[in-house]
């Protein structure tokens, strides 16, 4: 018996058909968002077992863990020209390959110096996909859904932490007393990798980048594949017409010698470094410390360091819906008055109460506090808003250098961070991250534009009109 399809039933298979091809392709980038955040959250439970097998001291402590932030940094900046040049696609299963052999050469490394060269490999990883996976959500995802698409990376990124306190937390409450326990935690990672290599097959190229490669007929068929064929043909018009006045050429250091460029180019590398200095990956990186100095032991930290995770899941979630109905201006605003004084209560509470069970709890539930604010609302907002701002032209080099700045700031704060706990305490050392957040909020008030509800090209538009004025 054949059914017959009426015109409202074959549109609506249009649409699901579409979407589906859509989904797809954006979960499976994301995984590269996964490894970001598992390979950056991993540290937080195996540099317990690691300082006692190979004897660190705070100064060995900062340069592992930051070892990974500093590759992540001229990861970031040379993917950005790399996905200019072959594609945001061919160059995310390039980085699947790099977090293999970085995974597996952390977990193999004998040494001190031989685990900072693996971790700097595996942070060029980290960096190549911090950048180009949020620019390739961007650039696939329709203007109506682009703010939640996009965020679905910084969910991968919690979900990714969250799976290494979890596993953190079994190996390390199954087997901490045996030897090398942190090798298993290290080398966890190398399956998603291979997951990511295998998926970005079946996954399409960029539109926009093949439009930037004068390579229309392609970008159709691309569209065709995620945009039903009215908004296929509208956005290609859209792109076109906006290509129409430009060259095909990749973008290089000197377009930012335009001043409105120039001025974009700063509000990017702004949104980068106020992300980074709330302190949020003094947290992520040192949280079974800061918990075991205030009052749990090393395995029990390990066990509470997982609620760390599930609030970040969870208040990226609800970033994710937000970003749909609210602008990106108050809502990053909101953020960081909520981290600024969670980390404020943090320092007082350290000084206030003696040190034990009581303040261990406290001191919990404010990092909860803070991630929750930090993970729905800063971290969203500001790897949308990087992956928003900049012209087609020069969208890999401009997000790459932004992303580099980000990943230096984040290197500044892994390193210094066991140093400064180690001679300040942790009350001093929140304190300098509460008056960096209220610099923070000067810096959005005065130069962060909106975006909410405005397509690519519209963006551009935007800002070119207000940094020529």
């Amino acid at each position: 018996m054949s059914t017959t399809l009426t015109p409202a039933s074959s549109a609506r298979q249009g649409r699901n058909r579409h979407r589906g091809v859509l989904g797809r392709a954006s979960w499976i980038a994301t995984l590269g968002g996964f490894l970001f955040g598992y390979d950056t959250g991993v540290i937080n439970g195996a540099l317990p077992f690691m300082t006692e097998d190979l004897g660190l001291t705070p100064f060995t402590e900062g340069l592992i863990t930051s070892s990974l932030l500093f590759g992540a940094a001229f990861g970031a900046l040379a993917a950005g020209q790399l996905a200019d040049r072959f594609g945001r696609r061919r160059l995310l299963m390039a980085l699947a390959a790099v977090f293999l052999a970085g995974a597996l050469g952390t977990a193999a490394a004998p040494t001190v110096g031989l685990m900072v060269v693996a971790r700097v490999v595996l942070g060029l990883a980290v960096g190549g996909a911090s950048a180009v996976v949020p620019m390739f959500l961007s650039e696939i995802a329709p203007a109506d859904r682009r703010g939640q698409m996009v965020t679905r990376d910084q969910l991968m990124i919690v979900t990714g932490q969250l799976a290494a306190f979890t596993v953190n937390a079994g190996i390390g409450n199954a087997w901490g007393g045996e030897t090398h326990v942190w090798r298993w935690m290290l080398a966890v990672a190398s399956v998603p990798a291979i997951a990511l290599w295998i998926g970005m097959k079946f996954v399409p190229e960029s539109p926009r980048w093949l439009a930037a490669q004068g390579r229309y007929p392609q970008m159709m068929a691309v569209l065709q594949k995620i945009r039903s064929t009215e908004d296929a043909q509208t956005e290609y018009d859209g792109v076109r017409a906006l290509g129409a006045g430009e060259d095909t050429r990749r973008g290089s250091f000197k377009d930012f010698a335009e001043p409105w460029l120039f001025r974009v180019l700063l509000i990017g590398m702004g949104m980068s470094v106020v992300q980074q200095i709330t302190g949020v990956n003094a947290i992520v990186y040192y949280g079974t410390q800061i918990l075991a100095d205030a009052g749990f032991g090393t395995e029990a930290a390990l066990t509470a360091n997982i609620a760390n995770g599930v609030v970040s899941v969870a208040a990226a979630i609800l970033g994710i819906w937000l970003l749909g109905r609210v602008g990106r201006r108050p809502m990053l605003i909101t953020g960081l008055i909520g981290t600024s004084t969670t980390l404020l209560l943090i320092g007082v509470a350290s000084i206030t109460m003696p040190e034990g069970t009581a303040r261990g709890f406290v001191v919990l539930s404010l990092t909860v506090l803070f991630l929750a604010f930090q993970q729905g609302s800063i971290s969203p907002v500001t790897w949308l808003m990087i992956a928003e701002i900049f012209p087609l032209r020069v969208r890999g080099l401009g997000m790459g250098l932004s992303v580099f700045v980000q990943w230096m700031a984040n290197f500044a704060v892994g390193f210094s961070f066991p140093m400064l706990m180690a001679g300040l305490g942790i009350s001093t050392t929140f304190f300098i991250f509460v008056a960096l957040g209220l610099c923070a909020i000067v810096f959005v008030k005065h130069f962060m534009p909106e975006t909410r509800g405005r397509s690519l090209e519209q963006v551009e538009a935007q800002l070119r009109a207000a940094g020529t004025k």
